[in-house]
Order: structure tokens, then sequence, then C-alpha cells
């Protein structure tokens, strides 16, 4: 309307069809008209409001997004200074904190960048076929179990098929993880043979995060063998790896909160004491419950994200891409270092690492020259190859003196005892070390609690001296020796070349001038 009045095209017409549209009054429409022409504006008479500044800001994450303490601030800082000028309500900057930022920036001002991500919104990847992609990852089981008489909580290293949600491959481990579980389980979901199969081949991409066990060198060198690159995703973006981080929580809501020794059971008010490890499940027993959960997840749940309602298997089964299988002899060599020495069988063995290592195969074998492949971080067992071209795998071999159960459990109890001493030792030695004052109720500096006299001071002081051995050497107890003849002699000081009188030097005893050791000496001034 304002084009047409700049026109002078504007007519009652025109007033009278937008007034009918807008359902208005014609005499609103034309002080609209009257207000445009005037100020220059199409809408409503903006109004002067507080807005929340860079300087608020600042402040709201000083005080962790707490606005009734910015407020404060603000109060406090104009009563110091009234040149800043007016202090707006807390209501008025209460919302003026709610229009001006979003509610995931004032949830990252009061808990962080995690409380920020909450509020944002993902695309998701655009979907795939089977063993396209697979995702990693490692997930600590909140799960007390019984392993040789004590508790402890397991770890799973899985991959699962971005496509199907099938979980193609799983390795556990009553400790954090190393490389071998990755690789563990890196091979069971490979191999397509009892008990792994149907699931598995060869990968077109692992996507991981930035684990050092992924992302090793045994890691990168096993799966660069089959041409499989591992994706190294930023760290502290699970949202990019999203399928397997379902699958962590999943696995916890579905099948963990269910078991004994679930470490994060709510408890009534007062009982902290955890089950006692005679009700724990066993290691082996949790291993078999786990891989029946993930048995009946590949066959029997239905995922969200799979058409029709499908179940993995079948989501599996109903792909039409090919799969690339591995044979069970290549991946033979997977998931072992090797040794990177030729040996050879002896009458005690395989010598490794010092220490022999036999098997039944080796009878009538000594003398044959073999390589050498192990798991990483397993030294009971190897596996020897020959060392014709790739080789041929020859079999396994064990540790000839492995020790007892009894042995190894005794074994722990003095090594627990003796860390246990070295526990209490350092916190004793920390109690020492740190000063202790009394409690203030006004600003004054804090008195020492206890008070070490001089006495004691230089009796500590001598004690530690008695025990350090650099501090009591004596390098001139033993007096050196005389050098043998045929070595080069340093030349007295003050000697003339060869053919010319020596003077003898003063302050020195003629016993003195002629020890070669003693003349290169500095003379002593008495």
């Amino acid at each position: 309307m304002l084009d047409l009045d700049a026109r002078d095209e504007l007519t009652s017409a025109h007033v009278r069809l937008v007034a009918t549209a807008l359902q208005v009054s014609e005499r609103t429409v034309w002080s609209w008209l009257s207000a445009g022409r005037r100020e220059g504006r199409t809408g409503p008479r903006p109004r002067s409001r507080f807005v929340v500044t860079r300087e608020i800001r600042q402040l709201l994450a000083l005080w962790g997004g707490n606005v009734s303490a910015v407020h404060r601030e603000l109060v406090a800082r104009a009563v110091g200074d009234p040149s800043l000028g007016p202090v707006p309500s807390l209501s008025v900057l209460h919302r003026a904190v709610v229009r001006d930022l979003s509610a995931g920036e004032r949830a990252g001002l009061k808990g962080g960048e995690a409380a920020r991500r909450r509020y944002d919104v993902y695309s998701k990847r655009p979907p795939t076929h089977r063993n396209a992609c697979w995702e990693g990852d490692h997930k600590r089981i909140p799960v007390r179990v019984d392993l040789e008489g004590f508790a402890v909580c397991p770890w799973v290293t899985w991959f699962i098929d971005v496509a199907t949600k099938v979980i193609v491959g799983v390795a556990v481990t009553p400790h954090q993880p190393a490389r071998d579980a990755v690789l563990a389980a890196l091979r069971t979901g490979i191999s397509r043979a009892e008990p792994y199969g149907p699931f598995g081949g060869l990968p077109g991409v692992v996507r991981v995060d930035r684990g050092k066990e992924f992302l090793c060198r045994t890691v990168e060198r096993a799966l660069g063998g089959f041409a499989v690159p591992v994706h190294d995703l930023p760290a502290y973006k699970p949202y990019l790896k999203g399928t397997v981080e379902a699958l962590n929580d999943a696995v916890e809501e579905m099948f963990l909160v269910s078991l004994p020794g679930y470490t994060r059971r709510a408890r009534p008010v007062g009982a902290h004491c955890p089950d006692r490890v005679e009700d724990l499940l066993s290691y082996p027993e949790f291993v078999e419950a786990l891989l029946r959960w993930v048995r009946g997840w590949n066959t029997g749940h239905r995922p969200e994200g799979l058409a029709d309602g499908l179940t993995p298997l079948a989501a599996w089964e109903a792909d039409p891409t090919p799969i690339e299988d591995i044979a069970e002899e290549r991946l033979a060599f997977f998931a072992l270092e090797d040794d990177g020495r030729v040996r050879k069988i002896t009458t005690n063995g395989i010598s490794w690492r010092r220490r022999a290592y036999i098997a039944p195969w080796m009878a009538g074998n000594v003398g044959m020259r073999v390589r050498l492949r192990y798991l990483p971080h397993y030294d009971g067992q190897i596996e020897v190859f020959s060392t014709e071209g790739w080789g041929r795998h020859l079999g396994s071999a064990h540790l000839a003196e492995a020790a007892t159960l009894e042995q190894r459990r005794a074994l722990n109890s003095v090594r627990e005892k003796k860390a246990r001493q070295l526990k209490a030792d350092l916190k004793a030695a920390e109690k020492l070390r740190k000063a202790r004052y009394t409690a203030t109720t006004t600003a004054a500096a804090p008195r020492l609690r206890r008070t070490v006299t001089s006495g004691q001071a230089e009796a500590e002081i001598a004690r530690s001296g008695a025990v350090d051995l650099a501090a009591r050497a004596l390098p001139d107890l033993i007096p050196p020796r005389e050098p043998p003849p045929g070595w080069a002699r340093p030349r007295k000081r003050g000697a003339a070349p060869t053919g010319q009188a020596v003077p003898q030097a003063s302050g020195l005893s003629t016993s003195a001038a002629d020890d070669p050791v003693a003349g290169v000496r500095p003379a002593v001034e008495e």
C-alpha cells in the first residue's frame, strides 16, 4: 500500500480490500498508512527493552547461569559506581535472559557443553547396506562379578552393523580392555564360521572414537591387511556414532539392571553394603548370560530404525548386498602380532621371552626353523608358523611351567600385602609432609597445629642423612691406585721440557713432587 501511495495509485478501494482481508476497520488501515508516511515503519512502534549484552553473558558464565547472582553483582557495581546507570529489576533481567538466550545456551552456562548438547538437533545419516559401516566402542559393565574370589566390574568391547543393527563381534575382559580385546571382537565379527555366523564378513569402514586401543598400530595393520579403513571420529561427540551408543544404553536398561551385583540399583537409605562375593555371578556365568542376550538382540529384538519392525536377523537376511568372506586360514594371522624372529625347536621346546613353550606336535620336529605369533598382552600360549612363504600354521604351544591356581593366589596375596604396606608408608609420608593449620574465625594467618622443636628437626634431618647412600659416600676414603707404567701421565705443574731440570714446587714434599697423581692436585696452603 505504501508503494501504491508513492506512485499516487492508492484508492479507497485498496484500503477497503485490505481492511476486509485483515478484519479491521478502514480507519485503522488509514492510521497505519499515516504512521508509515511519517515514521517509515510498517509494524508496531518498537518498545525500548533491556537486552542481554556481552557483559551480561560473561557474568552468567561466571555465576554458572544464576540470574539472581548476576543481578546482585550488577546492583553491587551500581552502588560502587553510580555513573553506570540504573540496574534493571530481577524480573526484567529474567525475561531478557529467557528471551535473548536459547534453552541450550542457558543449559550450557549452567552445566557445560554436555548439558548444552541435550538441546541440539542431530540429523541422521542416509540408510546404507549391511557391512557398509561398523561402529565399535568399549563399555564398562556396572555389574560386580566373581573372578577367582575377587569382585570385578568387567568391560565389553563390541561392534555393531549400522544398517541392520546386528551385533557382529563381542569380546569381554575382566578389566579395562586393551588392543587384544579390539582384535578379538573384530575377529569374531569378521569370521562367519561356527559359533560366530551367520553374520560377519569384511566391513566397508569401521567407525570408532579416539580410543587408543582402536587406533593402535596393531589394529591398523590388522584391518589394513584387508583394505578396511578406520575412521577416527572427533573426541566428545558421541552422537557421531549413535548406533553403538544406543546399544550401550540398551544393554543396561534391558539386561544389566536385573543382574545381581548391579552397582546402580536404587537402594534404601543407609543400605550401602554391596552384595557379597558369594552372591555374585561368576565370570564365566556372566559372559554366558551376556552372549545369550546378544543372541536374543540379534534374533528376537526389534530395535527402532529398522523398516517394518524387523529384527536384526531379518534385516540382515533381507539385504541382498553380497558378503565378502575371508578364509579361516587367512584369519589365523589376524589379531596376532608377529615376533619378527626365526627360532628353532629344541628338546626343551621353543624359547620365547626366556621361557619354554611346548606342544605334542613338536615331537620329531627338533631343529625345525619356525616363526612365532601371539595375542597381545597374553603370554600363556603362542602360535607357531613355518618360515616358508606366508607361513603355514603348525599349531599352538603352551607355557611349560605355568603356575598353579594356588600359587597365583598366594602370589597375589603377597603382592597385595606389599601394596598395602607401600600405601600406608606413602600415606604416613604425605601426612608428615603436609602442614596442618588451626581453624580461623577472623582474617588472620592460621597457626600450625603441631610445633616442631629445633632438636626434633635436627634429629629427623640426621636420620634422613643416615639412610641416604649418596650423602654417606666418601670419595677420598680409598685413595686411587698407581696407574700402570704404560699409561700416559700428566705433566707435573711447572715441569720443564724433556732434558731440563724440573724445579721442585714450593709447598710440596719430595714424595708429593714425585707422585704423578698428587702433582696434578692443587697445593693446599696452611
